[in-house]
């Protein structure tokens, strides 16, 4: 695919203080191990969108595919297991910048197998499900920092990271 969607420039880390004005969901209640059962339950939900008779077509140009926005939340979930890691290991972390829509073309998520999407999305989901419920009290507040200077706890990095994925379901209308 030749056109690339505009890139979103917004910081999505206000989604940490209010509730979503685009997909309606409120992640701020929510703790590492309530987050940990949805991540794992969003798996089929992806799963049956990777499916899809039109999971490569994008409903305009400028809008990723059901398999783009789904190799996404794949990469997503590694990231953020990896930012996790460095929060648990290291004092105040400053996190690598990662470029979403780099990601996308560099990776060609949409020339990917879906299948081999589905697999791979619910292995790092997994993986960021079980070090989530693998978090002691002292690591949830533990802190590291976006390379933009936002400030994230293991416990909003889990919330930032769950409402990615269910702002995209959202707009996958799973």
């Amino acid at each position: 695919m030749n056109v690339q969607p505009t890139p979103d420039s917004k910081d999505w880390t206000w989604v940490l203080g209010s509730v979503c004005t685009e997909c309606g969901q409120d992640v701020r209640a929510l703790n590492p191990g309530q987050i940990a059962g949805l991540v794992r339950g969003s798996v089929e939900l992806f799963t049956s969108v990777l499916q899809r008779a039109d999971v490569r077509e994008r409903p305009s140009p400028q809008v990723w595919s059901p398999l783009e926005y789904c190799a996404h939340i794949s990469d997503m979930y590694q990231v953020m297991n990896e930012r996790l890691e460095l929060i648990i290991n290291q004092e105040t972390p400053v996190f690598a910048n990662w470029d979403q829509d780099e990601a996308a073309i560099r990776n060609n998520y949409g020339g990917l197998d879906p299948m081999l999407v589905a697999q791979q999305l619910s292995d790092s989901a997994g993986r960021f499900a079980g070090a989530l419920e693998s978090l002691n009290d002292q690591q949830i507040t533990r802190t590291g920092y976006r390379s933009n200077g936002s400030v994230f706890t293991a416990a909003t990095l889990a919330q930032y990271a769950w409402h990615d994925a269910i702002h995209h379901l959202h707009d996958l209308d799973a």
